[in-house]
Order: C-alpha cells, then sequence, then structure tokens
C-alpha cells in the first residue's frame, strides 16, 4: 500500500531527475547510438567481439577530442576572436591526440582482420583517413556549438527586448495623468473646508483609484470589470468636481466578467473627454462611451464635444493619444485598431482589441 501511495512521487523525482541530467542523458545517448551501429555495421565482417574493438578505439580518442574542443578550445576563439590561437591549440591537440590512435590501432588492430599487412606500417592513406574521421568529428562538436551559441545570444537579446519593453511600458504607465491626483486632492481640500458631505466619498473613490494604480496597473493583465471600475470612480470624481454640469451615457454589451485586457488601457481615452470636453464654464457637455465585447473583441468608443482649446492643452492632448499608441503597440502588437476622428464639433475614438 505504501509502495501505491509514493508511486506519484518517485515519477515525480523521475522526472525531475530526467530534467537535471537531460543534457549528459543527450550526449550518452549520442555515443551510444553511435557506437551500436557502427557495430552493427560491422558485424558481418567482423562479428560482434572485433567490431566493438573496432569501433570502441577510435571513439575513445574521437570523444576526447571533442569535449576538449568543446569546452575549451572553442571558448578561446570566441573570447578572444583570435584564429592563429584557436589554430595553435587545436594543433596541440590534434597532433598527440591522432598519433596516439595511429600507434594504438597498429598494436591492437593488426589481429582483428586477415590484412595484417595494412597495419604493420603507418601509411599516408591511413594517416589521411585518421585525420579525416578526426576532423569529421570536430566540424560536428564545432557546428553544434556554433548553433548552440547563436540560440543562447538570440534568447538574451530577446529577453533584453522584453525587458526594455515591459520598462518602457511601465514607464507610459506612470505618466498617465498625474495632474488628475492634484486637482482630485485641491477639490477634497475644499470639500473638507466647506464641511461638505460629498468629502467622505471624495476619499473612498480616491483610494480606490490609488489602490487600482498601486496594485493592479503593474500586472500584465487584469479582469475588465476592474478596469471598469476604476472608470466608474474617475467619472464620479469628476462628476463631483464639475457639479454634474455634462451628460453621459456609459452603456455596457457583452459577457465581462472573465474578459482581460492590459491595465489602465481604456482611462486614457475617458480621462482626455473630459479634460477637453466638460467643462464647468460651458453647458451643454457630453461624453458618450460605448464598450461591447463580441467575437473575442472588445470594441471601446469615447466621443465628446469639444472646447476651445489653447496651444498647451493641444499639446497635452497629442502627448496623451502619443502614450497610449506606444503602449497599444507594446500590449497589442498587431491585435488591435484605433481609429481617431477629430473635427471642430467633436472628438472620438474607436478603439478594437483582440482578446485571443
Amino acid at each position: 500500500m505504501d509502495l501505491i501511495c509514493n508511486f506519484p512521487s518517485s515519477i515525480h523525482m523521475l522526472r525531475q531527475s530526467i530534467f537535471k541530467y537531460r543534457v549528459l542523458l543527450l550526449h550518452v545517448s549520442f555515443w551510444v547510438l553511435y557506437f551500436s551501429y557502427r557495430v552493427y555495421d560491422l558485424y558481418d565482417y567482423l562479428g560482434l567481439k572485433k567490431g566493438a574493438i573496432y569501433t570502441g578505439l577510435p571513439m575513445f580518442f574521437n570523444v576526447i577530442v571533442c569535449y576538449v574542443h568543446y569546452f575549451f578550445i572553442l571558448p578561446v576563439l570566441f573570447r578572444d576572436k583570435q584564429w592563429k590561437k584557436y589554430a595553435r591549440w587545436l594543433i596541440i591537440l590534434l597532433l598527440p591526440i591522432i598519433t596516439l590512435r595511429i600507434l594504438a590501432e597498429n598494436q591492437i588492430f593488426i589481429h582483428l582482420t586477415s590484412n595484417e599487412n595494412y597495419y604493420k606500417t603507418v601509411k599516408l592513406t591511413r594517416m589521411v583517413s585518421t585525420v579525416w574521421d578526426t576532423l569529421s568529428f570536430l566540424l560536428f562538436t564545432g557546428m553544434i556549438r556554433f548553433v548552440l551559441d547563436w540560440f543562447e545570444l538570440e534568447n538574451k537579446k530577446n529577453q533584453l527586448e522584453n525587458e526594455k519593453l515591459v520598462a518602457e511600458l511601465n514607464y507610459l504607465k506612470s505618466q498617465i495623468n498625474p495632474h488628475f491626483l492634484f486637482n482630485t486632492l485641491h477639490n477634497l481640500n475644499y470639500l473638507v473646508y466647506a464641511g461638505s458631505a460629498n468629502a467622505t466619498e471624495v476619499i473612498i473613490k480616491l483610494s480606490n483609484i490609488m489602490r487600482y494604480m498601486i496594485y493592479d496597473a503593474g500586472k500584465e493583465q487584469v479582469l475588465l470589470p476592474s478596469e471598469i471600475e476604476y472608470m466608474n470612480d474617475y467619472i464620479h470624481l469628476e462628476s463631483i468636481r464639475l457639479n454634474q454640469v455634462f451628460q453621459l451615457d456609459f452603456p455596457i454589451h457583452g459577457a465581462i466578467d472573465q474578459v482581460k485586457i492590459a491595465p489602465l488601457m481604456l482611462i486614457p481615452f475617458l480621462e482626455n473627454a473630459f479634460k477637453h470636453g466638460v467643462s464647468d464654464q460651458e453647458t451643454n457637455c457630453w461624453i458618450k462611451i460605448k464598450l461591447v465585447i463580441e467575437n473575442d473583441q472588445l470594441h471601446y468608443h469615447v466621443s465628446n464635444k469639444k472646447l476651445k482649446m489653447t496651444i498647451q492643452n493641444k499639446l497635452k492632448s497629442g502627448f496623451g493619444l502619443s502614450n497610449v499608441k506606444k503602449r497599444l503597440a507594446l500590449s497589442y502588437p498587431d491585435k488591435h485598431t484605433l481609429e481617431v476622428i477629430d473635427t471642430d464639433e467633436i472628438y472620438q475614438i474607436d478603439l478594437t482589441l483582440q482578446l485571443r
């Protein structure tokens, strides 16, 4: 019974061991397969024992050449970029190895074949054959090293690029309308001083917004209802600040509960609508927002009546739009569309996000 209970943990430990020593297992497997193939190929001519000796002796020297070349000599080339130094170390490795191999073969192989004279003397053809056999393994390991190092370099580049993108994305998030906080605190100070009943409500809504920005804004994705709650709190604070001198529609269609999006992706367009479309000095201000989820897509529409803008406000608006475009490009590459309509009367955006 205990054996059955411990079976899953044993399997887990076996998997961990295989993963830990996977590189060693791959190397051993390669040489075992190579050795088996060569012995099988020579079986009809030499038999099992002689075929194993005939294969094993050259393979022993090739293994030494491969791993010394792979772990000690190739790094010299990659590190110092000096071909002469690499060639010098290669000659130092190959000369004694090839010499020892030929001498060993002369002493051992002479008893394996009927052609004894072939191993009694060192012939040029044998030297060329031995050198070529050794160099073929040398080239093979060199190619493997070049390929593996290339993949490692590419992975490092991708990792650095991803880290750069994450840093840039976090920076862009931190640029989202910081003056909103100061305006809200200024209004809160006035409400507290005036003894307004709205002061407590402003504190609660502002704390919700700050909590979202601190704990959720750094995440890769958040649930859409959390983003909508943030937007509603923002709208509520603006309605208190502006004494509700505007009309706002915000219908939501589709199943939103399990939808996830990049945080603070929708709010900049809403902030822009309030900043440039609503004023307590003007009447008939309006904002229309619409959010639709269908066919694994999020459709977001924001439009507002335009106020007369100063040059400074135009520059701020341009910065905000540039900011959100960069964030969209980083968070939804090739998975979003953004259409902007900017006339003398209205400002409108239509954003579509591919959710999968």
